[in-house]
């Protein structure tokens, strides 16, 4: 007969709760300025996303109630099944401006790349476990199943084309890589590949606004088509919040729709108009602490497969939030990837509840022996 181990309430993860609380309230307060209409009460996107956290909340228990290691096996299956999602919104989806991207449920639009990333991170923090290195470190025969693991979805995503998100999977890739000791030979190869492939990508895979982007962000003198409208609003919205910002649902650019996306994309943006210096900074240092944490539970882990899996979790969320954040900021072209847990969205919102659900799992579980 199975017996429940009390020590895992015991342990149970109060500063995830507490700091995971703090910004789903923020990243709710902010989709209600953002898409409020002047009615009485919220807007029906403010109610979904609503629903999406309450959703997500009960996605984070159940992955509570498992042991962690039990993801390990599960992870080649839901590895199988994204890619076959990848696969079926490429032949059978309709496109949407000029993108194959979602999958219609009828309630709920899934976007199959945004579980990808998570399906990944668990895919290599169970190739790196079962890796055994040798004293110098992995070298380029260690990393062939990682890297055929990680080119099929990236390509799949790719060819939607959502270059954002692939891109995401290719960073995720390199911090686990960098993370699990390279040889010096190894780590050469690997750059140089990447250097090819981005020259590559430049000349024959970027497709033409995807390379408009880029050269509007290198050179926006260039730009007489105004097509770096985005960004040129979104830095007027941070910049005009200024110390304490414009008040709670007092934002100009975004009430009066100048700012595009503006609960997607430059959810932050509306944020940081709306609180200023000072509520943004608050919400950063939410984040940070979060991030802050994952390192600090990956580190006292009980095994290989729970360090990786924490590392690539906090990775992912990293890259995602620092892309985004940068992206508004007019310090990188507009790639398309939300702030996690805060721009709306349900697929990227389940997919990174269910992350932090797994890094609880793992804190909670660190005293145990497998």
């Amino acid at each position: 007969m199975l017996r429940f181990d009390r020590r895992v309430l015991y342990n149970f993860d109060w500063v995830t709760v507490l700091l995971l609380a703090l910004i789903s309230i923020m990243a709710l307060a902010s989709l209600f300025s953002s898409t409020w209409n002047g009615g009485p009460g919220p807007s029906p996107l403010f109610i979904k996303q609503l629903y999406f956290f309450l959703f997500g909340y009960a996605l984070i228990l159940l992955i509570l109630s498992v042991d962690y290691s039990e993801l390990e096996m599960l992870a080649y299956v839901g590895y199988g099944v994204v890619c076959l999602l990848l696969v079926y919104t490429k032949l059978f989806v309709k496109s949407v401006a000029g993108s194959q991207r979602w999958i219609d449920l009828g309630f709920f639009k899934l976007q199959p790349s945004e579980p990808t990333k998570l399906v990944l991170v668990l895919i290599l923090a169970s190739c790196f476990a079962r890796l055994e290195a040798e004293e110098e470190g992995y070298g380029l025969r260690d990393l062939i199943r990682p890297v055929t693991l990680t080119a099929v979805p990236f390509l799949l995503i790719v060819i939607q084309p959502d270059l954002g998100t692939a891109l995401m999977l290719a960073f995720v890739f390199v911090s686990m890589t960098l993370f699990s000791r390279l040889r010096w030979p190894a780590l050469a190869s690997l750059g140089i590949t990447g250097l090819i492939t981005v020259v590559l990508g430049w000349l024959y895979g970027l497709k033409p606004y995807q390379r408009r982007r880029i050269e509007t962000f290198l050179n926006p003198e260039s730009d007489p088509m105004n097509h770096g409208y985005q960004i040129k609003q979104s830095k007027i919205a941070v910049g005009s919040g200024h110390f304490f910002g414009k008040g709670f649902m007092e934002g100009t650019q975004g009430h009066l729709n100048f700012l595009p996306e503006r609960h997607t994309d430059f959810a932050f943006a509306v944020w940081c108009e709306e609180l200023g210096f000072v509520g943004s900074v608050f919400y950063l240092l939410c984040y940070f602490l979060l991030l802050l944490w994952g390192i600090n539970i990956a580190l006292s882990a009980r095994d290989k497969f729970g360090v990786y899996l924490a590392f690539g979790i906090v990775m992912l969320i990293f890259w995602q939030a620092t892309v985004n954040l940068f992206m508004i900021t007019g310090m990188l072209p507009v790639v398309g990837v939300p702030l996690p847990m805060f721009s709306y969205g349900g697929s990227s919102l389940l997919t990174n509840l269910a992350a932090v659900g797994i890094l609880m799992n793992i804190r909670m579980r660190r005293f145990q022996k497998r």
